[in-house]
């Protein structure tokens, strides 16, 4: 079970910190990441990585270095930093964590977080 916390609202260029913690199983085997739902919108890849770190971590191309993901898996833990808020980055964020990475970036999911909603207004 993933749980998803850290959303709220903020002002535009504001930041949130978003944390994911896994209960009942370790993430240390998974490909982990994030994705995002905005309001009449599919599901979006937001970041993630593959369980042994292995390529890198991979970003949606509208983050433009404003985003990080790390993660702690002795916490079985994984974050998502979010600088320099948009309005456009308005949705409901979910934790996710499937066997591969290309499985991830499919979104091709075996586990999801209960969603955080992050809105992002004046």
């Amino acid at each position: 079970r993933l749980v998803d916390s850290g959303g709220g609202l903020v002002h535009p260029g504001g930041s949130l910190r978003l944390s994911c913690v896994a209960s009942g199983q370790s993430l240390e085997r998974y490909a982990m990441g994030w994705f995002r739902r905005a309001p009449g919108n599919e599901r979006e890849f937001v970041a993630g990585v593959a369980w042994h770190g292995g390529g890198g971590i991979y970003y949606g191309d509208f983050v433009k270095g404003r985003f990080t993901f790390s993660r702690d898996t002795s916490k079985n833990t994984v974050f998502l930093q979010m600088n320099d808020l948009k309005s456009d980055d308005t949705a409901v964020y979910f934790c996710a964590a499937t066997t591969t990475i290309a499985d991830l970036r499919r979104a091709n999911i075996e586990y999801w977080g209960q969603g955080t909603q992050v809105t992002v207004s004046l």
